[in-house]
């Protein structure tokens, strides 16, 4: 039996994000497959590295999330697994709004 580490319970949550890496500027396309109040997972075909702080901006009909992310789990062809290390103000209510939500599915 595998021990559940994360802070908060994930909630299915399908949107478009853009992921930028801080060091490099690389941007990259991707689609969350979940999210919690703590933070989200990336599905994409070239995750970065363990390790990594990215800038995420996901959006979906009901509006846009942005914050400052590092990189908790990385694996090739699959995805990746962000904590959330800034979430500024004005975005912790779209946040909560997603939270308390039924899925969401981009449009």
């Amino acid at each position: 039996m595998e021990i559940d580490l994360r802070r908060s319970p994930r909630i299915p949550f399908i949107a478009s994000a853009e992921v930028t890496d801080i060091e490099t500027q690389t941007r990259l396309l991707a689609r969350t497959g979940d999210i919690s109040q703590h933070g989200c997972y990336m599905d994409m075909i070239n995750p970065l590295p363990l390790g990594t702080i990215v800038r995420i901006e996901i959006a979906n009909d009901d509006g846009r999330f942005g914050a400052t992310a590092g990189v908790v789990y990385s694996q090739p062809h699959l995805g990746m697994g962000l904590v959330f290390q800034e979430v500024e103000p004005q975005n912790e209510s779209i946040l909560k709004k997603w939270l308390n939500g039924s899925l969401a599915v981009d449009a």
